[in-house]
């Protein structure tokens, strides 16, 4: 039984939906998206409100149903206000700038690492004198902006012992005590 699946989603103004063929199609302020439904969930458009119901009960049904809710969701979301993943580079000597959509890391490595990122993401980087430099990435796709940021932070996870690496903004390291020196 798929709770998320049955709860509407409210369409906010100035965002259109559309259904043709398996396709939703969403346009907003800051975007279009685009999302593929499998034709075991129905889609329906009442006055600003969509639901979605699915055909059967078979578990892959149920799945998908709470699935594409979800995403619908999130798109419209996107479209409408947007999301932002915020990162930080800890350690000593980490940097962080950007030229267009180039991203220009200092991780402690022999070399830089640059990474060219899609057109649908907005970035930008904050080096302030005394704090950890900061990547923030902005967009319209939610599975976007998460996929960029996890594929930065894997470029130097968080360690346990320092805490040093790329971590996200207000991300809690579980931190460990050290060897200590026996006499």
């Amino acid at each position: 039984m798929s709770r998320v699946g049955k709860a509407p989603i409210s369409v906010p103004a100035g965002v259109e939906v559309s259904f043709k063929d398996g396709l939703v199609s969403v346009k907003g302020k800051l975007g279009e998206l685009q999302q593929k439904i499998s034709d075991d969930v129905e889609f329906s458009l009442e006055d600003g409100t969509i639901t979605l119901s699915r055909t059967s009960e078979a578990k892959q049904t149920v799945a998908n149903h709470g699935l594409y809710r979800a995403l619908i969701n999130n798109m419209i979301i996107g479209v409408a206000e947007g999301f932002e993943k915020k990162l930080e580079l800890v350690g000593v000597g980490y940097r962080a700038s950007n030229q267009g959509q180039r991203l220009d890391l200092s991780l402690g490595y022999s070399h830089n690492i640059v990474i060219e990122l899609p057109k649908e993401i907005k970035l930008e980087t904050v080096s302030d004198k005394g704090k950890n430099p900061i990547v923030i990435l902005k967009s319209h796709d939610k599975q976007l902006v998460g996929m960029v940021a996890s594929k930065i932070r894997s470029f130097r996870k968080p360690e346990p012992y320092k805490g040093k690496g790329v971590r996200f903004v207000g991300e809690y390291i579980r931190r460990k005590a050290g060897k200590t020196a026996s006499k």
